[in-house]
């Protein structure tokens, strides 16, 4: 029956639960109809709640019978009656009971207990179970620490369960203990003797496992570095009344920056007119000194980590002031006394300073040599040097101090002494005839006067015969021209000066001729060259030989040919004969005249070759856009060389331009060429025989100049119009020539024509020079050639083919116009057509 009666209850509550007409008394009425002996039934809408701290929470708890009071108890078991937590609302069966800000001690088992009239009970239960989600409690960021102190960083994190804290620095996981780092029971952070390189930003990181729940904070640490005060200077000293300024410094550094303040007396300073503040209170400017300005100045610098403070000092006194210091005259041996006095407040101490070597000296010093020494008194220094030297000569600086200054002033120490001659040549050498100079260098204070003797005699100033005296500061100059031997002998030099005279005696001895030269050797000979070497005489006479006089013959002759060697010992013979022995001597010159010979040598040139060396080429030099090439004279086989025949072109070019030099120049100068621009040189040299073998240059041109002065800047207005005249006549002459080999025309083709195109003479006297000379050539003067090659092959000692047409052809040309004579005496129909 009690079954079928909840069915029923159920049933309507379930169907009419909508419906807010069905009075409760209807319930009642089917209850009590089916049930007669009804027990009460109590339920709760949840059996068990998770809650978390701080949300909140309402239960309902219903009845089923007819229930004379409906409570609620908590998990003390406590009749729960309305608070500001907690709210109850009773509707006849039912009752709602509202937890507000929940905590984790209202977790446990609620009942709901319900009582009928009969005295029965019945009761319901609810479990509350209350979680504490992640909390980070009281933390701070940024967290400020003491340089050098244990840091603890907090980290207050609550939650239940019981959450896992990890920290992080600089993204790593710091996992366990170290010497920098130790993870406290509490959950925060130690870091030992903390420092600026420790600040960062710290993560604290809260784990809860069973929810999966993660929060974290990130913390800023910041270290505080105590103020710490740098003073570069501690004290200063000050004259009062003279309108001096004295900055303090007090550099103070620490985290965050310190605020400076400066104090004296207790009292803190403020910016005014005497006081100046400037660098954020850093230095301070004391203006007008005054003499109560001085006592000490307290720095003070502070910051969140400290305070610190620091004094210096301002010394006001009177400057220092010297007032007697005179300059000093001693004589060389005697004794110096030279006094300092100087005035002060306090009474200043007093020192010396020798210029001439830097040396310092104070009261009660004394030199290595005891000759120094410095005593005072009162205010006053002695200086006293006892046996007075030259190197005591000069400036001494005396300086007065005390504790806020100092005065210097300096004198100058004269040193009186008797004449010094300065030099050791006293013996000079000449002949008769030649003057000579004796001079007499002297050093006194006062100056000396000087006097010049002979056996006794004083020669006049204005000088006597054959001798002259010149004075100057110094110096006196005694000019002696020998007549004879009574000339040479003893001169006295006598100096005076109040301190005392000396004197010094001068030898003038006659000169001689120089020995005669040894060793005569003979190196480098040739046909037409020799060099001589040979060892210097031993004696020179007494008198710098001026030269060498060589001398040589040929063998069979009779008459020595002179050649002089300006001070050098290598003599270099030219112009000999080939295949001939020749004589040379040797005989040194000096003022006195010519010395002995030396030994006769012999030697003997070389024979005639038949074609010269190449040239040799020496001291490449540019100038402008010239070159110059040196030709050094070589080996010439025997025979003169006629001229150079110079090729040239640039490194791009194909066509070489010619020059041709006479043989009697020493140099090639190619002009105008090119700047920066490489270029190839061919040089022949050419005699009677022939064609030498060619010599080879390379040579490259420099940037051209950036000046603006020209090559012709330093030359006068006539020298440039010659220089473009000339030119201008190079360049026609270049055009002719030009035209010559090219289009068979112009000047030098005329000239040229009208040479060639003549007939062989038959007169007796240019027959006799044209046989001569083609005797001398080895050439038969009826011979005919007809062609270029068969000129070149008999006139040239190299017989093979050429390899360089062009070079033959203008040397076949130069012989038809430089030997005119032999060629006309061939039989040539048209000189034109050989060319």
């Amino acid at each position: 029956m009690q079954e079928q009666s909840t069915y029923i209850y159920i049933y309507i509550y379930k169907k009419r639960k909508d419906r807010s007409k069905l009075c409760l008394s209807c319930v009642l009425f089917f209850s009590s109809l089916f049930c007669t002996r009804c027990v009460l039934q109590v339920s709760i809408s949840l059996k068990k709640v998770e809650l978390s701290v701080g949300e909140s929470k309402f239960f309902t708890c219903t009845v089923i019978g007819e229930p004379v009071s409906l409570d609620w108890y908590n998990p003390q078991g406590e009749r729960m009656v309305p608070s500001q937590r907690v709210a109850l609302h009773n509707e006849g069966v039912r009752s709602r009971l509202t937890l507000y800000n929940a905590k984790i001690e209202d977790a446990g088992i609620y009942r709901c207990q319900a009582n009928d009239a009969q005295g029965h009970t019945q009761e319901a239960t609810v479990v509350l179970e209350i979680y504490q989600k992640l909390t980070f409690r009281d933390v701070r960021s940024p967290q400020e620490f003491r340089q050098g102190d244990v840091a603890e960083v907090v980290c207050d994190v609550t939650s239940s369960p019981v959450p896992v804290v990890s920290w992080f620095y600089n993204n790593m996981e710091i996992i366990e203990d170290t010497e920098k780092f130790q993870l406290l029971q509490n959950n925060n952070l130690q870091v030992q003797r903390v420092t600026k390189a420790d600040e960062g930003v710290y993560r604290c990181e809260a784990r809860v496992e069973a929810r999966g729940e993660i929060d974290f904070r990130d913390i800023i640490l910041v270290v505080n570095v105590p103020p710490v005060i740098s003073v570069p200077q501690q004290s200063f000293n000050a004259t009062a009344d003279y309108g001096e300024s004295v900055t303090f410094t007090c550099r103070a550094y620490g985290s965050p920056e310190p605020d400076v303040t400066w104090h004296r007396k207790g009292v803190q300073l403020q910016e005014s007119e005497r006081y100046v503040m400037r660098a954020r209170g850093t230095t301070l400017t004391v203006r007008n000194i005054q003499q109560d300005d001085g006592g000490s100045y307290t720095c003070k610098a502070s910051n969140k980590a400290g305070e610190v403070e620091h004094e210096l000092f301002l010394k006001v006194f009177v400057q220092p002031h010297i007032t007697k210091l005179r300059n000093v005259t001693a004589v060389e041996g005697s004794a110096a006394m030279i006094s300092c006095k100087a005035e002060g407040e306090p009474l200043p101490e007093i020192s010396w300073r020798r210029a001439s070597d830097g040396h310092s000296f104070s009261d009660g010093d004394k030199s290595p040599d005891g000759r120094v020494e410095v005593r005072g008194r009162y205010g006053e220094s002695i200086l006293t040097i006892v046996g007075v030297k030259l190197s005591d000569w000069g400036r001494f600086d005396c300086e007065a101090l005390s504790r806020i200054g100092g005065h210097q002033k300096s004198m100058f120490l004269d040193i009186e002494y008797a004449p010094k001659f300065q030099t050791n040549h006293t013996i000079f050498f000449s002949w008769e005839g030649n003057p000579v100079n004796i001079s007499c260098d002297v050093m006194s204070n006062p100056p000396a006067t000087m006097l010049w003797r002979r056996e006794k005699l004083t020669i006049p100033s204005e000088g006597a015969g054959n001798m002259r005296v010149y004075s100057a500061p110094g110096r006196s100059l005694l000019e002696v021209t020998p007549m004879s031997d009574r000339d040479f002998g003893r001169y006295n030099c006598t100096a005076r000066n109040n301190i005392g005279m000396r004197f010094q005696e001068f030898i003038l001895a006659q000169a001689d001729v120089p020995s005669n030269p040894y060793s005569v050797r003979l190196s480098s000979v040739a046909q037409r060259v020799a060099t001589v070497t040979f060892t210097k005489p031993d004696s020179h006479g007494g008198v710098p030989i001026s030269h060498y006089l060589v001398k040589y013959k040929d063998i069979s002759s009779q008459d020595w040919k002179d050649m002089k060697s300006q001070g050098t010992q290598i003599v270099l013979l030219t112009n000999l004969e080939p295949n001939t022995t020749y004589e040379v001597r040797v005989a040194a010159v000096n003022g006195k005249g010519q010395g002995e010979f030396s030994r006769t040598e012999s030697f003997q040139t070389l024979p005639i070759r038949e074609c010269p060396l190449p040239p040799s080429v020496q001291g490449q030099r540019g100038v402008g856009k010239a070159y110059r090439l040196g030709l050094v004279k070589q080996d010439d086989g025997g025979m003169p060389i006629l001229e150079y025949i110079v090729k040239y072109k640039t490194d791009k070019e194909e066509q070489w331009m010619t020059k041709l030099v006479p043989g009697v120049n020493d140099f090639v100068l190619l002009q105008p060429l090119q700047w920066n621009t490489q270029y190839e040189v061919e040089i022949t040299a050419r005699n009677v025989k022939g064609l030498s073998e060619p010599t080879f240059v390379k040579f490259s041109m420099p940037q051209k100049p950036d000046i603006t002065d020209s090559l012709f800047s330093g030359l006068g207005l006539g020298a440039v119009v010659g220089v473009g005249l000339a030119g201008l006549l190079l360049l026609l002459v270049l055009v002719d020539v030009s035209c010559f080999f090219l289009r068979q025309c112009g000047l030098l083709m005329c000239i040229t024509r009208k040479l060639c195109s003549k007939k062989t003479a038959t007169s007796g006297k240019s027959k006799e020079l044209e046989e001569g000379k083609a005797a001398y050539l080895n050439i038969k003067p009826y011979t005919v050639y007809n062609s270029l090659s068969s000129v070149a092959s008999k006139t040239c000692c190299n017989t093979k083919s050429s390899s360089n047409p062009e070079r033959d052809s203008i040397y076949l040309w130069s012989m038809c116009v430089k030997e005119v004579r032999i060629v006309q005496s061939y039989q040539f129909v048209d000189y034109e057509s050989i060319i």
